[in-house]
């Protein structure tokens, strides 16, 4: 056949590059999106600060639950009233567009619950509340600490010094001594002798446990510093050294057998030993990871629920007038490479507030559909889907997924991750349903109140909930225990 030529018609669906940022946009975190701002500020020309605060903000701040609410309904306005920019090329915009008010983004330096101020005020120019946190020192730091306070001469102290930097960070030394001999070049050399001696020197500096070679050593040395008239410490030792395996195979039978103590000393020296800690070491330099940023306010205001964005977490930013008026006037403006920074800087600011805006109607939507959380707490949490607030607020599920995704909801009640709000459903005996947070907060009530003696089995809290008409299967109920973090019936029964 002879070469033709044919044409076709194909339709394709492609994101534009304001597109691509909006999305990416939305899924960020608070703190991410404010490095993205920040890093937009640092390498576009067009885009600055705007470090002014105006008189209704300040008031705004200070006004209990409509705090932040000026600042939002001023994004919300000028990204309602604001034309969409054109995909490609210059926009057609006078000078007076530059510098306007809907291409800047309210700045805020406050805590979640209203205590605003501006972004520089306080101990001085640029002071961060962060920087007056009290860090917790690690592990290696405390036992160097610790060390400086015994007379040692040189040798001695490197010693004990070597044998603190190879501890892993949960305390344990899981190296061989004849190994870190090895380590440093020492005159005369090391002797394991040496090594023995500072290792039982490092493992008295703090907490008992730290420093310990292997899990048995490690409950030994806990239960060696308790008073020697501890009930079941004689036995808890024993067990400890020789019999591990067996308790965390519960054969109590064998247990006895093996130890030739009567049952209620075996029960006193088991409990004795579960209160033990496994990995002491993870207890040092815990508060680095103590809190996040809150991306929504909710309140109570007139008996309803009010939900502001935190303005903690708005940066203010605005188009540089002065570049943008000059670049305007010079001939050739639009073939010239800034021309797409500018567009850039535009694309950034009103995505930023669209991104807001999503975060805000999502929020108000969760809060209308929670509302008896709110009342009620955690037992009144009712389930609900993606899908039925994308088809409430007219967006794609996709976006819904975005804009809860890293995102936290400051409410009286704590501080709650958007996803929290999304649980599973359950049926009910009655035909009804039921969210799993809620059945989770039953557990746990049932818990709190059950016998230390005689703890409640995973099979016996099954029977409880369906006598409420919540029909769990036991295995169920151990999945939601274990979530909670709540150990086994055996675990829970104390002497």
């Amino acid at each position: 056949m002879p070469p033709t030529l044919e044409l076709r018609a194909k339709q394709t669906l492609a994101l534009t590059p304001r597109l691509q940022q909006s999305v990416r946009l939305l899924q960020l975190s608070s703190l991410e999106f404010q490095q993205e701002l920040r890093n937009a500020l640092d390498t576009n020309p067009f885009l600055e600060y705007d470090e002014s605060q105006t008189e209704d903000n300040a008031l705004g701040a200070d006004n209990g639950s409509s705090m932040g609410e000026s600042a939002l309904s001023t994004t919300a306005s000028s990204t309602a009233d604001t034309p969409l920019a054109p995909e490609t090329g210059m926009e057609n915009e006078s000078s007076a567009d530059a510098g306007s008010r809907d291409d800047s983004i309210g700045e805020f330096s406050s805590d979640p619950f209203g205590r605003g101020t501006s972004r520089n005020s306080g101990d001085g120019e640029g002071s961060d509340p962060a920087d007056w946190v009290r860090i917790e020192p690690s592990l290696h730091e405390t036992l160097h600490d610790a060390l400086r306070l015994y007379q040692l001469n040189q040798r001695d102290r490197a010693i004990a010094q070597l044998i603190i930097e190879a501890l892993d960070d949960d305390g344990y030394l899981r190296q061989e001594l004849s190994e870190l001999a090895d380590v440093v070049e020492i005159e005369p050399a090391l002797h394991e002798d040496e090594l023995t001696i500072a290792l039982k020197l490092v493992q008295s500096l703090d907490k008992p446990g730290v420093g310990a070679r292997n899990l048995s050593e490690c409950l030994t040395l806990q239960l060696e510093a308790l008073d020697a008239d501890t009930p079941g410490r004689a036995v808890a030792l024993e067990i400890v050294a020789h019999h591990l395996e067996r308790l965390a195979r519960r054969e109590q039978a064998e247990l006895q057998k093996k130890i030739g103590c009567s049952a209620d000393e075996l029960r006193v020296a088991c409990a004795l030993v579960r209160r033990l800690d496994p990995k002491p070491g993870e207890n040092y330099g815990q508060s680095e990871d103590n809190y996040v940023v809150p991306d929504v306010i909710v309140r109570q205001a007139k008996k309803q629920w009010v939900v502001t964005i935190n303005p903690a977490v708005l940066p203010r930013a605005r188009i540089h007038r002065m570049y943008a008026e000059l670049f305007a006037q010079s001939a050739g403006a639009s073939r010239s490479p800034l021309a797409q920074q500018l567009q850039e800087a535009r694309w950034l600011i009103r995505n930023a507030q669209q991104r807001f805006t999503t975060i805000q109607r999502v929020a108000e939507c969760i809060v209308s559909h929670q509302k008896a959380f709110f009342d009620y707490g955690e037992i009144a949490l009712k389930p609900l889907v993606l899908r039925d607030v994308a088809d409430e607020l007219g967006l794609h599920e996709s976006t819904i997924s975005r804009a809860t995704g890293n995102k936290y909801m400051a409410t009286p009640r704590g501080i709650f991750e958007f996803k929290h709000f999304f649980p599973r459903e359950l049926s009910t005996e009655s035909g009804g349903t039921c969210s799993a947070a809620a059945v989770r907060a039953l557990l746990k009530e049932m818990i709190s109140k059950e016998n230390t003696r005689d703890p409640l089995s995973d099979v016996s809290l099954a029977k409880m909930l369906a006598d409420q008409g919540v029909i769990v299967a036991r295995r169920t109920v151990a999945k939601y225990r274990h979530l909670m973090k709540v150990p086994p019936a055996e675990l829970r029964r104390q002497a």
